[in-house]
């Protein structure tokens, strides 16, 4: 007995290695398919990496995690530097994280039109719109972009944090469609995606170009060769309140594309920090802090999301719930705050001015523009009015907010005169 069981020690001992190998192995194979697999799944143990990485660092980008993605929270220049920068001449911004997909097929609209709550049918060729996925209950599952272009197709942009259940909620209704028949299809597009912001941008990206950008004007899209890199969607668009386009680009050409705009004196390079405090004194939200599952559009302040001909059908997501607020004092709604002293943080508590707490900031910073600190929060319908006084509780002092309209720096969208 005693020398079966030296046997078997020594067995053990024998195939250890061998079994480390193979563990480390498969971890290596099941990370590399990861890295490979993100066409099918935005699901990884490590941080993704977009087609710019070494491009930050090799610029100075201090690298942060967000979202599962390795992006630049800053570059050489300061926030507040960067955020100037932006609204008085251009920056460029690595947006690529985000989740690109086309919609296929001549059912593509309906299929669109039953997961969104806009107008999808009423765009234009190469037009989009913002809008917002919900589910029954009227609590927004994220906000996306969709642009209508004369390719055929339905290109949707939508954000990172939300690429997992937006990925499976589009899946899952192509799926749904095409088992009763319908001609839908659904594609990712595995293409970078930069961010040129600001009022020179235009002027900046027209010497890249042969089409007339003064033909462009906000929400509209165009497939064009940019700086030689050709295949390339540019969306007049953005998150900062200026005017200024999004680059869809074939992730080989990103970092020329990249390279070719920095040639401009014009451009410098941004971060994500001056990427939040523009969006937040342009009075947009973001998903998962201003918005999410448990707001409503109109509770959210995004009512006018909602196409004149869907709230009349009522056939969309969570309509029920939705319509009737429309016409209802709801009971909470996303406001804009400003005030003096110590800024204002996401989860700060407000209160009524006999000290009750009314409910919750969701964003806030010192406004680069303003001088003044801002942030947007939730109260009730009745102290929604803009110029209501309001206290905020800081560093658990309180000090005195006044509801204010949003943007609280006006917009610089690109229209048609």
């Amino acid at each position: 007995m005693a020398a079966s069981v030296r046997c078997l020690h020594q067995l053990q001992a024998t195939m250890r290695p061998a079994v480390s190998m193979v563990a480390r192995l498969g971890f290596r194979l099941q990370e590399l398919s990861s890295v490979l697999g993100r066409r099918l799944s935005c699901a990884q143990d490590v941080l993704r990496r977009t087609p710019l990485y070494d491009f930050h660092l090799a610029h100075g980008g201090k690298m942060v995690e967000f979202a599962g993605w390795s992006l630049p929270v800053q570059y050489r220049d300061s926030h507040v530097d960067s955020h100037l920068h932006t609204r008085q001449h251009c920056s460029l911004f690595d947006v690529s994280h985000m989740l690109q997909t086309k919609i296929l097929g001549s059912d593509r609209v309906k299929l669109m039109e039953s997961i969104v709550v806009g107008d999808i049918a009423e765009l234009k060729p190469n037009q989009g719109t913002l809008s917002l996925f919900t589910n029954e209950a009227g609590g927004i599952l994220d906000d996306l972009i969709v642009t209508n272009t004369s390719e055929g197709y339905l290109y949707v942009v939508s954000n990172a944090g939300c690429c997992d259940k937006d990925l499976a909620l589009m899946q899952n209704k192509v799926r749904e469609f095409q088992n009763t028949g319908s001609d839908v299809g659904l594609e990712v597009v595995d293409n970078a995606l930069l961010a040129l912001q600001g009022p020179t941008a235009a002027q900046v990206l027209q010497a890249g170009v042969a089409d007339d950008l003064r033909k462009l004007p906000f929400m509209t899209s165009a497939v064009m060769e940019v700086f030689g890199v050709s295949g390339c969607r540019v969306t007049r668009c953005g998150y900062t309140g200026e005017d200024g386009v999004e680059i869809s680009v074939p992730a080989a050409g990103a970092v020329h594309l990249a390279a070719a705009l920095l040639e401009n004196p014009e451009v410098k390079l941004a971060g994500l920090a001056a990427r939040d405090s523009l969006r937040l004194e342009a009075g947009l939200c973001l998903y998962g802090k201003d918005i999410d599952e448990r707001t409503t559009p109109v509770e959210g302040s995004l009512g006018w999301t909602l196409g004149k001909r869907r709230r009349a059908a009522m056939d969309f997501p969570g309509a029920k719930v939705i319509v009737p607020q429309l016409k209802s004092k709801v009971q909470q709604r996303r406001v804009g705050l400003m005030c003096e002293g110590a800024p204002m943080r996401a989860h700060s508590p407000i209160l009524s001015t006999e000290g009750t707490v009314i409910g919750t900031v969701t964003s806030g910073c010192p406004s680069p523009c303003l001088k003044r600190n801002v942030a947007m929060g939730y109260v009730p319908y009745e102290y929604s009015r803009p110029g209501t006084l309001l206290l905020v509780e800081v560093r658990r002092k309180q000090q005195m907010a006044v509801v204010s309209k949003m943007p609280f720096v006006p917009t610089n969208y690109y229209t048609l005169k």
